[in-house]
């Protein structure tokens, strides 16, 4: 590692603008539409790579692979026999009055029986060095694209030190990926005809959506190119229709399908979910995973874990207050100065109050928002995050900013896969805690070290 820690001061300047303007070529954009300066963004990268050993990584790995097989049979059970509600585990008013509950598909199996092909678990370290899971996405999670163009550039810059530190690899994910969605296909995995299925250029993600299709070798589609007809879904080509298995979807549920969703989408392909509840294509992921994304159910992932597998749970999380339940509620009002609070179904740093640093008329505004809707919030108190050391320019120097990790849970036929590394988020204001790239955040490269 000899050769990082030499590249200081103007050195490694030199050497950031390098790694910056390889990103800008490529292309690594996400949109910001509510920043007036433009929409298009060069995600910020931090060259000075995040290592972290094999012992952690072990059991990173072992955690998220039981906690997304708990997922998976939650989602199940929720949209079949509901036995977890039935044994009162979790409030069944709960699960069912959640927003993204999608009654709709209960009684659906999807081919294969896997709903969450893609996850993307948040994790943080406590001031103890603590891993805690954060939040789940099991619906459309992104940046798995950063994770491997920051890779790319680490690599090239660093190459002597990559090689000597023996870090596992990024780059089989594509394949990887492209593998696990071929073999939850209707059919045959052999002859599967797999699309990437994205609303377009101007969504935040289209960088990734194209940045993937093209990696996994795989046709880059939009709503209009897809039709279905007799319950299957068809690729309209040169050649003529194209029967399509499997359809990795960057489309949130409420846009998918008109005739089953909001009937004003302008985004969706009509029928598509009465072909998938007829088992004649696959949707990467599931329609209805968002109630497993839920924030308020998020404190009885452990619960799920007893329950569904028979295990203690792999991972620890944060401790969270529901200010549906009264005296959560109570506590979190009378201690809102000390609290994260979040919306429940909302991400990327929106809907959110920082308590310790709001201001007083802030907190007061809030309070009212949880008083007329408590449902929609839960509380924690904030984490001293850990931090890496970044470069930052304003000053020519490193300084430690706060971190967070998002590794990728792949499942298919065969069960659960780890990207061995992820996306790490570093939130670049001085004093920051938030990582999202819509709120100042940039991203490191990610070195999970071999043993």
């Amino acid at each position: 590692m000899a050769e990082v820690e030499s590249a200081v001061g103007a050195d490694f300047e030199r050497l950031q603008r390098l790694a910056d303007q390889v990103l800008l070529r490529a292309g690594v954009t996400f949109s910001v539409y509510a920043d007036q300066r433009g929409t298009e963004k060069i995600f910020p990268f931090d060259l000075l790579p995040r290592v972290i050993d094999a012992d952690d990584w072990d059991h990173l790995d072992r955690g998220l692979r039981q906690r997304v097989q708990a997922l998976q049979c939650f989602l199940d059970d929720v949209y079949g026999d509901q036995r977890i509600l039935a044994e009162g585990v979790i409030p069944k008013e709960l699960v069912l009055g959640a927003s993204q509950y999608t009654a709709l598909v209960r009684g659906v199996r999807p081919p294969s029986g896997v709903r969450i092909h893609i996850g993307g678990i948040d994790m943080v370290r406590d001031g103890a060095g603590t891993w805690l899971v954060l939040e789940d996405n099991v619906r459309t999670p992104s940046g798995v694209s950063y994770v491997l163009e920051n890779r790319l550039v680490t690599k090239r810059v660093f190459a002597a030190a990559f090689r000597e530190a023996q870090v596992q690899r990024v780059d089989l994910y594509p394949s990887k990926l492209a593998e696990s969605l071929r073999s939850v296909a209707p059919g045959d995995p052999a002859k599967a005809f797999v699309v990437v299925l994205t609303p377009g250029m101007y969504n935040s993600a289209y960088f990734e959506h194209s940045f993937l299709a093209r990696t996994m070798g795989l046709p880059l589609t939009e709503p209009g190119d897809l039709y279905v007809d007799d319950d299957r879904v068809w690729l309209k080509t040169t050649a003529g229709p194209q029967q399509v298995d499997v359809i990795y979807r960057r489309i949130d549920d409420a846009y998918i399908d008109p005739a089953a969703f909001r009937a004003d989408s302008l985004l969706g392909v009509r029928g598509l979910i009465g072909a998938w509840a007829k088992g004649n294509v696959t949707l990467a992921n599931a329609p209805g995973n968002g109630v497993a994304d839920d924030k308020a159910i998020y404190p009885y992932v452990p619960d799920m874990v007893r329950f569904y597998l028979s295990e203690e749970p792999i991972l620890q999380q944060v401790p969270t207050w529901l200010c549906d339940r009264e005296d959560d509620r109570r506590f979190v009002l009378e201690h809102l100065d000390e609290m994260v609070v979040k919306s429940v179904d909302e991400a990327g740093g929106y809907g959110m109050l920082m308590g310790p640093s709001a201001s007083k008329t802030e907190r007061a505004a809030f309070a009212e928002r949880i008083k007329a809707t408590p449902r929609k919030y839960i509380a924690q108190r904030r984490l001293e995050l850990s931090t890496c050391p970044t470069w930052i320019p304003e000053t020519q120097r490193f300084e430690p900013r706060r971190v967070d990790l998002r590794p990728y849970v792949l499942t298919g036929s065969e069960g659960p896969w780890v990207l061995p590394g992820g996306l790490t988020r570093v939130a670049l204001p001085r004093g920051s805690y938030v990582v999202n790239s819509s709120q100042g955040g940039g991203s490191k490269d990610t070195w999970v070290l071999r043993r």
